[in-house]
């Protein structure tokens, strides 16, 4: 069957999604969880964000400004505060650093309008507790069971568990912050300069209990010591904006500050060929070329490309208005009103 299409709108019903093709490595979710090895030494996810191919492209030239940023903020110790337009690689930053660095798996804590300094440091299931104690009792009587550890019931967020104590930085990646309220940029400051913060939970537990082992956000147990958790090594934060909104003066001072621009035709060839390969590279010359000729100012995402690479690739008969079609279909600008 030549045509690429699986759904026909027809309303007929088919066995036709036994012919979908794989998915586009950077979507394929299956893969990075078979790579998962379980050790932390490796982020499962490294090769859908940043290539299946990309140990074997050696013509990636990282930019500069990029490339001393990142030291900047591994040398101070500092926040590195990345901004740009969407899809110019921000939060694949992140894994690029872990990734070469050998930081194992990303912690990663998206921000969206709701999100408080709580969310990121740690949740305590008040609730869940007192669920269970009652039902203890029920089941054996009037205080004849002991209860769960108040450890159970505390799992900390993406920043609290960037800031436990370890010989090696883990890498946060706090995605899109311009999206939160007013508040939170600030409410950061001092967990970000101290490097620190307390659990008021099992601070108030710490005569009787002084070591408390809690969940982390990757899901294992560790022990909190008096009820707070203080960084041995200041975790590498990566903060990403797409310049929505002005950030307050004490929060700039103490990030250090990357604006991205859009990747050039070097930058953006090594992508296509680290999830395309070289074939992808020579079959989509001239959507690479359109993508790089755009009207000065209109906002095109490098994945908008890669989508538009894949998917034309799967048309056997690559009819050019067939190809013209999606290609404007998926490459539309992000600026653009409707």
């Amino acid at each position: 069957m030549n045509d690429w299409r699986i759904y026909s709108g027809v309303g007929q019903p088919h066995d036709g999604m036994r012919r979908l093709p794989p998915p586009p490595p950077w979507r394929d979710f299956t893969a990075s969880r078979r790579e998962d090895t379980g050790d932390g030494s490796e982020d499962p996810s490294s090769a859908r964000r940043l290539g299946v191919r990309r140990r074997l492209v050696e013509s990636y030239a990282p930019r500069p400004a990029e490339v001393d940023a990142v030291n900047a903020a591994l040398y101070l110790r500092r926040p590195l505060l990345v901004t740009g337009n969407p899809g110019t690689g921000k939060s694949t930053l992140a894994y690029a650093i872990a990734h070469e660095l050998g930081l194992g798996k990303v912690l990663r804590w998206p921000i969206v309008s709701r999100t408080g300094l709580q969310d990121g440091l740690y949740r305590y299931d008040a609730i869940g507790r007192l669920q269970d104690v009652q039902l203890e009792r029920a089941r054996g009587g009037e205080g004849d069971t002991a209860a769960p550890g108040i450890g159970s019931y505390i799992r900390l967020g993406p920043l609290g568990t960037a800031l436990l104590p370890a010989g090696q930085p883990r890498v946060l990646l706090i995605d899109e912050l311009d999206k939160s309220d007013l508040d939170l940029p600030n409410d950061l400051l001092n967990t970000l300069e101290e490097g620190e913060f307390s659990i008021p939970e099992l601070e108030r537990l710490a005569d009787r209990e002084p070591v408390v082992e809690v969940l982390t956000h990757d899901g294992d147990r560790v022990a909190v010591h008096g009820g707070r958790i203080a960084c041995t090594a200041f975790p590498v934060i990566v903060l990403t904006s797409n310049g929505e909104r002005d950030f307050p003066a004490p929060l700039l001072r103490r990030c250090i500050q990357l604006e991205l621009d859009p990747p050039g035709e070097e930058q953006l060839t090594a992508m296509v060929e680290a999830h395309l390969g070289t074939d992808g590279v020579a079959d989509g010359a001239d959507l690479i070329r359109r993508f790089l000729e755009r009207e000065p100012g209109e906002v095109l995402a490098a994945d908008q490309l890669l989508n538009a690479l894949f998917l034309t690739r799967h048309d056997p008969r690559a009819q050019s208005l067939t190809r013209e079609r999606i290609a404007e279909m998926l490459m539309q600008p992000l600026d653009r009103t409707r």
